[in-house]
């Protein structure tokens, strides 16, 4: 007679001895554990609209920046964290509250900064993350495309029509180099252009020097002295090597596109008193009435299909940009910018946004970033027909030099 049954008679006995002899606490319950009670946050009053309401999202994206033993942030040599409180410090006096809230929730836990202005008079309607705006510049990745662009075509060294070979198998014409943010074509503009050229360029739009006119503590920016010896004038031209860049330089440039080449002095009215008497001032006249045209398909393009699609463009309120990634390496940080204009209902407004930190931020961000400010104002109807987003006092514009052609 075989053993089997009884064996397995004993197993099965045993292990329910083992189960009973458990504490109770280790056998999950099937009722789960009750949930605790949310306290009642009281609502921000408005003097606290300068920091955005701290959701569980934000908390926990704050939550996943790590830094290890030598400072770095974790995935990378960055040292600068990928999320952060970026409203921390700000003053919100003069500010335009309804965009600054825009642009405040459309960043969320993002460390970076947004600045949105006027382009029809220079007027600085927020700067989020103004430390970050004001302190230092930082190397402008392939937003530089604009400067190499406009310089390209002033200078008939390029067209919009006329394909490219920037390899073996590819060519690309100018709306299509600047929507997928070719370097290749971009660092022949620049070596065709040679160094002069480029530095003269970029020295009358506004790259080099500060960008407003009322602001203590802003950063000049700067611009190299001889090419970069790293990948020469076709690195700066195409990656922005050599240039160091801030939000409100961008800015000023973006403003000059989309209105047709005036480069204002940007201004930032702080009290009831300065609004009232604004009047915008212009700086120089740039002559780029003739290349504007031919840069603003690549623009849209890169919003509608190209690097910068993550804005979400709609044909109804259409948005033009630059988008912008790279490593700068004397923070060292990885860096997302998008420089961008809209237009909608006769209305345009200027939004730039500088993202900094790991391998999670790049330009492609930095445009889902400003889109979303763009939605927002939509979302409150702020573009409609007939609304002045900058009420100016009766004077005359005080103009400054015109736009000089390299010889």
């Amino acid at each position: 007679m075989s053993r089997e049954p009884n064996i397995r008679h004993l197993r099965l006995g045993a292990l329910v001895a083992l189960l009973a002899a458990l504490p109770a606490s280790a056998v999950p319950s099937k009722r789960g554990t009750p949930a605790k009670k949310t306290p009642v946050v009281k609502s921000a009053s408005k003097k606290t609209v300068a920091k955005s309401k701290v959701s569980a999202s934000k908390k926990r994206a704050l939550a996943r920046t790590r830094t290890g033993r030598n400072g770095s942030v974790a995935g990378g040599p960055w040292k600068e964290p990928t999320y952060a409180d970026s409203t921390m410090g700000d003053s919100v006096d003069g500010e335009d509250l309804t965009v600054r809230q825009a642009a405040v929730d459309a960043l969320g836990p993002y460390n970076g900064s947004v600045v949105v202005v006027d382009p029809k008079s220079g007027r600085i309607l927020t700067i989020v993350n103004q430390k970050l705006a004001l302190r230092s510049g930082f190397q402008p990745c392939s937003t530089i495309k604009l400067v190499s662009a406009l310089a390209g075509l002033h200078e008939g060294v390029v067209d919009r029509e006329t394909a490219v070979r920037v390899s073996r198998r590819k060519s690309l014409n100018l709306t299509e180099a600047l929507a997928t943010s070719d370097n290749p074509y971009f660092a022949r503009v620049g070596v065709k252009l040679g160094f002069e050229k480029v530095l003269h360029y970029s020295k009358l739009f506004g790259l080099g020097e500060r960008a407003a006119m009322d602001i203590d503590g802003e950063f000049a920016g700067t611009l190299p002295d001889t090419p970069p010896k790293f990948g020469g004038v076709g690195m700066m031209m195409s990656f922005g090597e050599g240039i160091r860049l801030t939000t409100l330089q961008l800015a000023s440039l973006m403003a000059a596109i989309s209105n047709g080449g005036t480069l204002y002095h940007l201004q930032y009215p702080r009290t009831p008193e300065d609004r009232r008497a604004f009047v915008p001032r212009v700086k120089r006249h740039l002559e780029i009435n003739q290349e504007i045209p031919e840069i603003r398909p690549g623009m849209m393009g890169a919003a509608e299909w190209g690097t910068g699609r993550r804005a979400f463009y709609d044909p109804n309120e259409p948005i033009f940009g630059k988008t912008g990634t790279c490593t700068d390496r004397t923070t060292p940080t990885h860096l997302g910018w998008f420089g961008s204009f809209n237009e909608v209902d006769g209305q345009k407004l200027v939004v730039v946004v500088l993202l900094t930190g790991g391998k999670a931020v790049n330009g492609p961000v930095a445009a889902q970033v400003a889109g979303g400010v763009y939605k927002n104002l939509s979302g409150q109807r702020f573009f409609a027909r007939g609304q002045s987003l900058t009420p100016i006092a009766p004077r005359a514009l005080t103009a400054g030099p015109s736009f000089v052609p390299n010889d």
